[in-house]
This record gives C-alpha cells, sequence and structure tokens, in this order.
C-alpha cells in the first residue's frame, strides 16, 4: 500500500538515476533524466519524473456521491481531506505531487504493436522510493519483453488513502493518457510522434488500494475499447459492479487478478458473481493471457501483501504477467520465427 514523499527533489532523484543506471547497465539499459538533444527516436532506455497538468492531484472538486468537497479542512491556512478512517491529509503535502513516473524500455518501438501499462499504486506510496526503488516497476517492464512503456501517476502521497482525485471527472483518464502520449514522445526523441503513442492500447494494472482509481478510469474515463487488459496485484477490495460490468462488455480484453490472503474473501465472491452470469473464468496461470480470457490466480498464503509486487507465487510476478500478454513482443520475430 502507500510511503512518505522521499525527499524528493531532483538532486535525490539524479543520484538515484546514476545508482540505476550502474545496476541496469548489465542489462544494456541507459535510464537518463534528459530528454535527447536530437529529434530521431532513441533506442536507450528513458526514465523520468514528469509533471502533468491532467494529474490526479491538486483536486479541488466534491467526490461523487459525497455531501462536502474534497478538502473539507481548513487549519492554520492548510486545506486538508478527512480521508476513511478519520486520517487528515493536507493538500499541500499529500495532495500536491504532479509528477508521473515515464519510463520507455530500451528497444521500444512505437511504430511496432505496442501498449502503455498504466500502474496504479497503492496506499503509503511515493513514486521513487516504493513504485521504483522497492517494488522495482520499471524494470519488471523492461524484463518483461514487452513492446510497452510504463505511466505511473502519483495519487496520494505516503497516506492511507486511494481517492482517485481528477480520475473521478468524466474523461479525466483519456485526458492523462493524451498528455502522456506527449510527454513519451518527447521522452523518446521524436516530439511529433505523439500520434503513434496516442494509439497504444492500454493495460491497466493495479496494486492494492489502486483498485479505487482503476475503477473509476475504466467506469467513464473515456478510454473506450482502448483497455486491452486489467491486471489486480492483491488489489481486487471493492469496486465489484464496476469490473463486473466491465468484463461483461470486454470483448477482447483479458482480466487477471492474482490474491493472497488478505483479498482471498472478495476474489472468491467476485468468482460467484462470475459463475452466476455465465462467464467463464480459470484458476490456474495460462501459458498466455489471451483477448477476452478472466483467470484468478491464488498466489498462496505466506505470501505478504506488502511484498506482492516483489515476491508473490513468483519473484518479479509483474514481469511474469506482462510476459504473457501475447502480440506485442518488443523483438521483432527472425525470419525463422516467420516461417514456423
Amino acid at each position: 500500500m502507500q510511503g512518505k514523499q522521499p525527499d524528493g527533489s531532483v538532486a535525490i532523484l539524479r543520484r538515484l538515476l546514476t545508482f540505476a543506471t550502474t545496476s541496469a547497465a548489465v542489462m544494456g539499459m541507459s535510464m537518463g533524466m534528459q530528454t535527447p538533444a536530437s529529434a530521431a527516436p532513441s533506442t536507450a532506455a528513458r526514465l523520468e519524473l514528469v509533471a502533468f497538468k491532467a494529474s490526479p492531484f491538486p483536486y479541488e472538486g466534491q467526490p461523487p456521491g459525497r455531501d462536502k468537497p474534497f478538502l473539507d479542512v481548513e487549519q492554520d491556512g492548510r486545506r486538508g481531506h478527512t480521508a476513511r478512517g478519520g486520517n487528515i491529509y493536507w493538500e499541500d503535502t499529500t495532495y500536491s505531487d504532479r509528477r508521473t513516473l515515464i519510463f520507455i524500455p530500451k528497444g521500444f518501438d512505437p511504430a511496432r504493436p505496442g501498449l502503455m501499462i498504466a500502474y496504479f499504486h497503492g496506499n503509503q506510496s511515493a513514486l521513487v522510493r516504493d513504485v521504483w526503488r522497492r517494488q522495482q516497476v520499471p524494470l519488471q517492464v523492461a524484463r518483461s519483453g514487452l513492446n510497452a512503456v510504463l505511466l505511473a501517476p502519483q495519487f496520494a502521497v505516503d497516506a492511507l488513502d486511494s481517492s482517485p482525485g481528477q480520475f473521478w471527472d468524466p474523461g479525466a483518464f483519456r485526458r492523462y493518457l493524451e498528455e502522456a502520449a506527449m510527454h513519451l514522445a518527447r521522452l523518446y526523441g521524436n516530439p511529433w510522434g505523439s500520434p503513434l503513442f496516442d494509439a497504444l492500447g492500454v493495460v491497466i494494472v493495479a496494486y492494492s488500494g489502486g483498485y479505487y482509481p482503476a475503477a473509476w478510469g475504466i467506469r467513464h474515463g473515456g478510454v473506450g475499447d482502448r483497455v486491452r487488459g486489467i491486471v489486480m496485484l492483491d488489489a481486487l477490495y471493492g469496486e465489484m459492479d464496476t469490473y463486473l460490468r466491465w468484463i461483461e462488455r470486454r470483448e477482447a480484453a483479458f482480466f487477471f487478478s492474482a490474491y493472497a490472503r488478505s483479498a482471498r474473501e472478495e476474489n472468491a465472491a467476485f468468482q460467484k458473481l462470475l459463475a452466476e452470469r455465465n462467464i467463464e473464468f480459470a484458476t490456474a496461470m495460462p501459458a498466455k493471457l489471451a483477448p477476452g480470457s478472466v483467470t484468478f490466480l491464488d498466489a498462496g498464503e505466506e505470501v505478504l501483501h506488502k511484498d506482492f509486487l516483489t515476491k508473490a507465487w513468483v519473484d518479479d510476478p509483474l514481469m511474469a504477467v506482462l510476459a504473457k500478454i501475447p502480440g506485442y513482443p518488443r523483438t521483432p520475430p527472425t525470419a525463422r520465427q516467420h516461417r514456423r
């Protein structure tokens, strides 16, 4: 679930990137904070924290179904939000980070079939400390072999709060993806290439409390049939009706939910709902996450929720799941493979 914003400064991020570059050299990756000087596309890996205009936060609206604004507390000139459980979190420290962690793996080609992986973190998380360093999400995307880029927006910083913020608003997720296409094109080295990124399919990955903003993203985020799949990693804690409706009209998109002890009851209840509607699903890891498939995987009794992104039924489970998405290889097939 989520953690305190690391010293958060660009200087610290640069030091972390230096460390990551040294480690990633073994894999042939070259991460950097700077945009390529040339407009020519780059085949090197690129990682950057980017402030978005269409970010989940700041948010000053009134959440759907609530009788008061999101920022419902004011004290000594500070505005705050009363989260579930009664915790008060302040706008300036918890709900003001506009950044998204963007990652383009080495060898990614936007002209070939590809995907955007939208990763929605859980509670008590910060992008650098948790999504990047602890959970190794960019590294897992790189190692999956998928021709895909990563978007990881910051929601509430280091808080027991899964609020979607702007993603509550109709069409907000679509606007976020449109802006992401421009940032990705610039980072890739072709600022005129945003239409290529805007045409990519989307796979939403939710961990823990990320299920809530993910549900709003598909409910009325304006992304239509662009979503190719949903991956829930110990995350199916609620919004059952939203995910059920999405599965009923999913057509060629897949749904995958892996869980341990903390989400076992909810996953069992959801499977019952699907069975009542005669929707077929599997309960073992398939060879491929075929379009239109629905899969549930019990990761085991001993798996810890806090470690689920790095050690579940396998090490690096996100990498394992992404590697099973067919049709988007990062490396083009060889002539011999074409003949088979």
